[in-house]
């Protein structure tokens, strides 16, 4: 038997139109099976067919400056802003040529095809307890969710990572019902500089040596919906 468990509510809906790039904020989002709507869709792939991020692995590659490049959605294409407030739509003919000329390298902007863009899963969550950990441990450190690049922050209470013990279980938020699969690893993406947001490898080693490198999690989708910002978020506990 299940019971509902009020956890909290949803605090802030977060999509990354491009992956690795600085994502948007909306007041309400539709979840797929694949995950959030246009989330991740685009990608920028080098010469190598690597897709550019902030670590390096067998699919990803490191590019240096995708942090300064803010992408959103207009109607279901991507729109990429550069620092100097230059905006070019996905199919403009210039759109790979100023990518490689800000990147240092030749690049394309490219749409997800038969291999998912996401590193892990579908939606990754995190919550206010785990943000207030971080900074209580870091009181000197600018603590923002930025850092973690999540789907979804939960207002939660407490001053612990909670969500670490959801895994396995299911979180109803509003209409939508995911299941959380596992907990976020994180790398030095969650040290690097953004806007607002300075250089700080604090923030990796107290991850690393508090919470074993984990802060957040990965979630699948079990029933897509319309998700608002507010919407009640609950946790089915089995008995």
């Amino acid at each position: 038997m299940n019971m509902m468990k009020p956890i909290g509510s949803v605090k802030k809906l977060w999509s990354y139109p491009v992956k690795s790039l600085l994502g948007q904020t909306q007041s309400e989002v539709m979840i797929e099976p694949r995950g959030v709507v246009g989330d991740r869709r685009y990608a920028i792939r080098d010469v190598n067919g690597k897709l550019g991020s902030g670590k390096t692995t067998k699919r990803f590659q490191r590019i240096a400056g995708l942090f300064e490049l803010q992408a959103h959605v207009d109607g279901d294409q991507p729109v990429i802003t550069f620092p100097d407030g230059e905006s070019i739509r996905e199919g403009d003919p210039n759109m790979d040529l100023r990518l490689s000329d800000f990147l240092g390298q030749k690049v394309t902007l490219v749409k997800e095809q038969d291999r998912s863009h996401f590193d892990e899963a579908p939606i990754h969550m995190i919550t206010t307890a785990a943000m207030k950990w971080l900074k209580t441990e870091l009181p000197s450190s600018v603590i923002d969710e930025r850092r973690f690049r999540p789907n979804i922050v939960i207002q939660t209470n407490g001053d612990q990572p909670v969500e670490h013990y959801w895994v396995g279980q299911r979180v109803h938020l509003g209409e939508v019902v995911l299941e959380v699969i596992g907990l976020t690893k994180r790398c030095v993406m969650t040290t690097m500089q953004q806007p607002q947001l300075p250089r700080d490898p604090a923030v990796l080693k107290q991850i690393s040596q508090g919470a074993d490198a984990n802060l957040g999690v990965y979630a699948k989708v079990l029933k897509p919906g319309k998700l608002c910002t507010g919407d009640h978020v609950e946790i089915a506990e089995r008995f």
